[in-house]
């Protein structure tokens, strides 16, 4: 971490400030875990510190110490515009564009508040004018925890614990990611002696599905398809699948890990409608040297890290997958 992030962040927090912190949209684990943890910190500190969303998030993080305090942009927009306007700090955690917050993105753009970046992305945007950012790191959590740990290691309680142990957990598939380093279970270690509960949090997350959900990921499972003489695979979830099975936030995630689990891939893609929208959700998970953040840079409007990307399409599914077999015929050199 940058000697001079934290100087200029300490003098910011000398005196009291009004502080907005926004996780990307459809907030993961990770998203969620920094901005809470950041917001507890904050108020023990004597700040201001709300938390804006750009959309709501799953189910299976409704449990997170201070979750309720989450403003939503979409459902309270004139609430969360005057907090941005009487902002004086707005932290940006998760992501690096604008565009990754939706309509939220030309309001923070315009806001007179200084804007601070943590995140842990690719190919940053230069909109805040302090940033924390390192593609090497294994979440926006363990960021977080850092700045904390810097600034002042005694306050972190088992609230901040438990909300940078989920983040950690979820962005690294339970510590099996190569961004998981020696520092990355130091800090997992030392979260559980201050409260976080590994085993509860665990369950939490991944033992709650729905019936539903798993119907859905069985329909997944079949749509599972593999292009011949690649170590390649995609999955596709159409609307119609989606609705047959009552879909809600939070459903799909992880399904695209299953196509990676098979023995000989090296490469899994899944695609997700949504008619509302008016597109086809992307993500990309990969092993080894093949870079799923250049492949969804160049093809579909994405990115993220080296292993694990997300893009989109707005052509139909038919359609995706047709530019999915020729961009991948494009790359296919790499394997």
């Amino acid at each position: 971490m940058n000697e001079d992030f934290i100087t200029v962040l300490r003098k910011h927090l000398k005196s009291p400030q009004k502080a907005i912190i926004i996780p990307h949209k459809n907030p993961d684990g990770d998203a969620l875990g920094s901005t809470l943890a950041l917001m507890h910190f904050l108020l023990l500190e004597k700040h201001q510190a709300v938390i804006v969303s750009p959309n709501d998030y799953p189910k299976f993080l409704n449990w997170l110490p201070g979750q309720e305090k989450i403003l939503i942009h979409n459902k309270s927009k004139e609430l969360v515009q005057k907090k941005i306007d009487e902002a004086t700090l707005i932290f940006t955690l998760d992501f690096n564009a604008l565009s990754r917050i939706d309509k939220l993105g030309e309001i923070v753009s315009n806001a007179k508040a200084e804007k601070i970046m943590i995140d842990h992305h690719e190919a940053p945007e230069n909109f805040a004018s302090l940033m924390y950012s390192d593609a090497y790191m294994s979440s926006t959590c363990e960021m977080v925890y850092n700045i904390i740990t810097t600034l002042n290691p005694d306050s972190i309680n088992s609230e901040i614990a438990s909300c940078l142990y989920t983040g950690i957990m979820t962005d690294t598939g339970s510590f099996r990611y190569p961004s998981t380093t020696a520092d990355t279970h130091k800090a997992i270690a030392h979260l559980i002696e201050k409260g976080a509960d590994g085993t509860a949090i665990h369950q939490k997350i991944y033992d709650s599905s729905s019936f539903n959900r798993l119907k859905l990921l069985g329909i997944a499972l079949s749509n599972l398809n593999r292009i011949r003489s690649l170590p390649i695979v995609y999955i596709t979830l159409s609307q119609q699948e989606l609705n047959s099975c009552e879909y809600q936030k939070g459903d799909t995630e992880g399904f695209v890990n299953y196509g990676l689990s098979l023995e000989g891939v090296q490469f899994a893609c899944i695609m997700i409608e949504n008619e509302k929208e008016g597109k086809i959700k992307m993500s990309f998970r990969s092993k080894g040297s093949f870079s799923v953040n250049e492949f969804a840079r160049k093809y579909f409007q994405g990115g993220g890290h080296l292993n694990a990307a997300g893009g989109m399409s707005t052509d139909s599914i038919s359609e995706t997958i047709e530019l999915f077999n020729k961009a991948v015929a494009e790359v296919s050199s790499q394997f």
